[in-house]
């Protein structure tokens, strides 16, 4: 099981984004969260098996139709025991 923290730019709040990335990341069978910043960017916390964690990553540069994304960075993250589903969470 690993652990990634992406950062996500470009035209991704207000077109479903995090909606699409929640239903991605459960159908994947993730868990942890994502969230809208107020900077405009998307992030989340992912964790799972290494293959449905890289899946998400690669899936997450392109989106849902109406999305824009300028780039995808993730970071490495410890495992958080605490998050045993997916959830959406509020802008930060």
């Amino acid at each position: 099981m690993i652990g990634r923290h992406p950062r996500i730019t470009g035209r991704v709040q207000g077109v479903g984004y995090r909606y699409w990335f929640l239903r991605r990341a459960e159908a994947l069978g993730l868990t942890g969260w994502v969230r809208n910043r107020a900077d405009g960017s998307v992030e989340a916390m992912i964790q799972g098996s290494d293959a449905s964690v890289a899946q998400m990553i690669a899936d997450a540069t392109d989106g849902p139709p109406a999305a824009r994304v300028d780039l995808v960075l993730p970071h490495d993250h410890e495992i958080d025991p605490s998050l045993t589903r997916f959830e959406q969470r509020p802008t930060c």
